[in-house]
């Protein structure tokens, strides 16, 4: 798996510092269930994480973890970890498979990918490759709702006006994600949800939207 070696801010046009609809009290608030459900989610699912990582060693080998490097909140480049889904190489490998991206726009996505791995399979139904990034949650890099993290080569391709969902932290789950992301295969619709969800954040609507999360992680659905 090759490692993509993040680019300093000035190589990329960074977007403007959108004002947070979060007041100050909002964010503490935000930011404690943040810390108190990683650090949670962290404890308890220890074993778990046990087990995925000797399953994925075994059925592909190392690494066990694939690392990201994604646009955050204001611009600011972070990297993340998800357990490894697809064959080491895969990424070196992505140009094979640029004709069946199946979503408009700079993400791709593509159902039945060759490259995903047995194991890779059931953690993508699941969700669970995305565990690991309760530890980008518990150093604040993420939150565990808010618009799903892009690539630095999707970033630089959004819109002016697409930009203003940098102005909060971005999330493990989110409206999207809840809303069928399998069926979504538009990047502006991808976009749209993430603007409403910023337009009419509370933190019930973050709390209904991680009851969503489990409802859909718990039924495999919604995972390329």
């Amino acid at each position: 798996m090759s490692t993509v070696v993040a680019h300093p801010a000035d190589d990329f046009p960074l977007p403007p510092r959108y004002h947070s609809p979060l007041g100050a009290c909002q964010l503490v608030v935000k930011r404690g269930m943040d810390v108190l459900g990683a650090g949670i989610g962290l404890v308890v699912l220890a074993p778990l994480f046990a087990v995925l990582a000797l399953l994925i060693v075994a059925d592909s080998g190392f690494p066990v973890f694939f690392q990201w490097n994604v646009v955050g909140r204001h611009g600011r480049y972070f990297r993340g970890y998800k357990f490894r889904t697809m064959v080491p190489d895969a990424e070196a490998r992505q140009a094979e498979f640029s004709s069946h991206n199946e979503m408009s726009g700079p993400v791709f996505k593509m159902r039945r990918d060759p490259r995903v791995t047995r194991i890779g399979r059931v953690l993508r139904k699941y969700s669970l490759d995305e565990l690991p990034q309760l530890w980008s949650v518990l150093k604040g890099d993420m939150s565990l709702v808010g618009p799903r993290p892009l690539r630095q080569h999707e970033f630089v391709v959004l819109a002016p006006a697409q930009r203003a969902r940098f102005a909060v932290t971005p999330g493990l789950t989110c409206l999207w994600q809840v809303s069928g992301r399998s069926d979504i295969r538009s990047f502006e619709e991808w976009v749209r949800l993430d603007l409403e969800y910023i337009r009419s954040w509370s933190l019930w609507l973050d709390v209904r939207i991680l009851l969503r999360t489990l409802s859909v992680v718990a039924r495999g659905r919604g995972a390329y």
